[in-house]
């Protein structure tokens, strides 16, 4: 997979090119699962205005804990960032709403909050009838950063046939606290947030460990879908990162992993964005 690098490189150069032109849109899609309308950000290539024929590939684009939908738009240091890769790489960049604490499941715990089912099938429903898009997983990948790079993995491994690849940035890879180096207080207020979502972790820690996508690689090895994982060297959650990656080593299956300098920032997510673009080359 050292395509992943090379594209990375000439993703680098071209954000030094011509001016971007990219269209961007921000879209209403409803979601019956969760009897509420959320919003998405849609960034158009330039090239879509003018082939009206043609076809493309869309890259679902995952915010983190915290965010919301235009995260990806307002916070990396260049705000052209989006529009830049859509341009040069001639795909549709979708960025869902995932709420601030969803991580993109199915709560067993709360009716409102279904994201794997809003993405899975509201949102791609909702993008294949506004626009033209390549209507089947080779023309879907999907990735994101923290909690976004957490459900990158979880919807591509038990939704196999909705993308053709997946990856993760600075993932929250894993979803118990026990597992986690944190201060009291910081586990309390983790415990506070997961409550409406999954409940009580030291009641139910079977709930956390089956929705974590550190227990999914062997559904990975299984689904045979592209990864590509990076995480900051100085990124707190680089230990579960790490951990993912020799599951992954040690069924045998196939993936891109990068460490590079950096920590949980916008600066490190401007610098790895570039690298998941690759996949509408169909590395």
């Amino acid at each position: 997979m050292t395509c992943f690098r090379l594209l990375l490189l000439a993703a680098l150069l071209g954000l030094a090119g011509p001016s971007v032109a990219a269209r961007v849109d921000t879209v209403a899609i409803a979601s019956a699962a969760m009897k509420k309308t959320y919003r998405a950000a849609v960034v158009l290539p330039a090239s879509y205005a003018k082939n009206k024929k043609a076809s493309y590939p869309v890259l679902y684009l995952l915010h983190g804990a915290y965010g919301h939908f235009s995260d990806w738009l307002t916070q990396t240091p260049n705000k052209q960032l989006v529009q830049s890769l859509a341009d040069q790489h001639n795909l549709i960049i979708v960025m869902p709403e995932g709420e601030t604490f969803s991580f993109y499941l199915d709560s067993p715990v709360n009716p409102t909050s279904q994201f794997e089912t809003y993405l899975t099938k509201e949102v791609i429903s909702a993008i294949d009838g506004s626009y033209r898009t390549i209507r089947d997983r080779k023309g879907r990948i999907i990735t994101g950063l923290s909690m976004g790079g957490h459900g990158a993995l979880y919807l591509s491994a038990r939704h196999p046939d909705l993308y053709s690849a997946a990856g993760s940035m600075s993932g929250a890879l894993d979803l118990m606290t026990i597992n986690r180096k944190l201060s009291p207080a910081d586990a309390a207020q983790r415990a506070k947030l997961w409550a409406p979502i999954l409940g009580s972790e030291i009641e139910n820690p079977a709930v956390f460990a089956s929705n974590s996508v550190v227990n999914l690689v062997d559904q990975m090895h299984r689904n045979g879908l592209p990864l590509i994982i990076d995480c900051g060297v100085d990124d707190g959650l680089i230990d579960i990162n790490r951990e993912v990656h020799r599951r992954l080593v040690y069924n045998h299956t196939p993936h891109d992993y990068t460490e590079r300098p950096g920590a949980h920032t916008w600066e490190y997510w401007q610098n790895a964005l570039p690298y998941r673009c690759c996949f509408s080359s169909r590395c």
